[in-house]
């Protein structure tokens, strides 16, 4: 096996050896059930991508896998949710969901006290590989398109945000029991970056990942998406989401396993972990909302504000619009969601992939919008979970252009939820989007100081988005 991205080479054939066979609702291993032979063709495929990745043979055209007779193992995408399930006990019925959750509370006892009393990881041991066969099963297609009939991005955030999960989960498990008493959640984004503009909608797609780095009751995932095209598999983006670890009643920090890495390659993606922890502390403590605007920040405002002055009247009040440019203001577009039962996680909130799907479905309109062309995303970046979104909740969204450059768009949105019995609002995530379009975009100016730190803010997000798309390129 051929491990894509950072992981180590020679974890390869160590997982190579863990083969087993899948079974279909019938418990059995030749079953006649459609189920049944969809998990024996995605069996058979990781020893042809194995392949595929590491010679220039046969060519497939549209990205079909084909039948193998033996090959390692791997999940096909719509069973994370299933295993998920099943690994906090969780049940599908939204009826049994109060039941359930009384049930996981008996699991506190089997908390550690402190983390030195659980066994060590390595990274290889959390490696996990997912399979969305789009060429191979045509049938679930349909809730992967858009209206371009490329692949929707929304719905792979669901997916990395479930696989995510599903790599902790297997980084802590347990021999000894099946359900797991942590109740692991994403708490970041820490950036997402695109290596191309368009997902084939009839190319089968290989997301795999791993547990990075750990500290007590975090833990950093690496993940990367590639896609099948002409006989080959092509990196089509890399992903890192920061998790958490809560006691059974998500009430408060539970210990995980420790990570040691297991030669110099590990050694490596560890402490690539720690430059980005300290990188994420460096950013927070910087924001705008805590210090001022550096110098050249400063001047960067003020220079706009001098911009917007009408030079006939001599007065700080009177603003006019440069040419080819647009007031912050006028670029907002608003969503509103209700938080049905439908969309709900394992653990009985709203699904984090949901939110996510949302607020870069109303960030890309956004974009559309003022670019009047059809905009790409090329990085996310900072998403943060302030706070979990409640079922029955009001969900607004509301997205604005906060920084230009060129082609590029960069698009914030702000979500919030509404109890609508108390009528408290609260904010829950702010969501950062580096869009590109296929001409030039006007200027964004802010009115105000508050639309200045929106400004000031946007640019820190696209200059952090484009040097790691740019040192990321370079290293392809």
């Amino acid at each position: 096996m051929l491990f894509i991205g950072s992981l180590p080479p020679g974890v390869g054939s160590t997982l190579a050896g863990k083969s087993r066979q899948f079974q279909c609702c019938c418990h059995r291993e030749s079953c006649p059930c459609e189920r049944g032979s969809m998990l024996r063709v995605a069996c058979q495929t990781t020893q042809f991508i194995s392949r595929s990745l590491m010679t220039t043979g046969t060519s497939h055209s549209k990205g079909q896998l084909p039948d193998m007779k033996e090959g390692n193992t791997f999940i096909h995408v719509n069973d994370v949710r299933d295993r998920l399930r099943a690994i906090v006990g969780a049940s599908t019925n939204w009826s049994d969901h109060v039941q359930a959750m009384e049930e996981r509370k008996s699991l506190q006892s089997l908390l550690v006290n402190k983390q030195e009393d659980l066994p060590p990881r390595k990274i290889k041991d959390s490696y996990i590989e997912v399979m969305l066969p789009l060429g191979s099963q045509p049938q679930i297609r349909e809730k992967y398109l858009n209206v371009y009939n490329n692949v929707r991005f929304g719905r792979i955030l669901e997916d990395l945000d479930s696989l995510g999960v599903l790599i902790c989960y297997t980084h802590t498990k347990s021999d000894s029991r099946q359900t797991s008493p942590l109740s692991i959640v994403t708490a970041l984004v820490d950036k997402i970056d695109l290596r191309k503009h368009l997902i084939y909608p009839d190319c089968d797609i290989k997301l795999t990942g791993h547990v990075s780095w750990v500290g007590k009751t975090s833990m950093e995932v690496k993940m990367h998406m590639l896609q099948l095209h002409d006989g080959a598999f092509s990196p089509v983006l890399d992903a890192t989401f920061v998790m958490v670890a809560r006691d059974p009643e998500n009430k408060r920090p539970a210990f995980v396993n420790p990570l040691i890495p297991d030669g110099p390659e590990e050694e490596n993606l560890f402490k690539q972990g720690e430059l980005n922890k300290m990188r994420r502390v460096a950013f927070s403590t910087a924001s705008l909302l805590k210090t001022a605007p550096t110098a050249d920040e400063r001047q960067v405002v003020h220079d706009m504000f001098l911009n917007t002055l009408d030079q006939r009247t001599v007065s700080f009040r009177s603003r006019v619009l440069p040419s080819n440019s647009v007031w912050m203001e006028d670029t907002k577009l608003k969503g509103l969601e209700i938080c049905h039962p439908q969309e709900r996680n394992i653990f009985n909130r709203i699904f984090g992939g949901f939110l996510m799907r949302k607020a870069y479905e109303l960030g890309w309109a956004t974009a559309c919008s003022f670019g009047g062309s059809r905009p790409y995303v090329v990085a996310v970046d900072d998403i943060m979970f302030q706070r979990p979104v409640e079922i029955g909740s009001l969900l607004f969204l509301s997205a604005q252009v906060c920084y230009t450059e060129s082609k590029y768009i960069q698009v914030r949105v702000h979500s919030e939820v509404s109890d609508p019995i108390t009528r408290e609002h609260h904010t829950t995530n702010i969501f950062h989007f580096t869009f590109m379009s296929d001409k030039e975009v006007c200027h964004i100016v802010p009115q105000t100081y508050g639309e200045s730190m929106l400004y000031l803010d946007g640019k820190r997000h696209f200059d952090a988005a484009i040097k790691s798309r740019n040192g990321q390129n370079g290293s392809l």
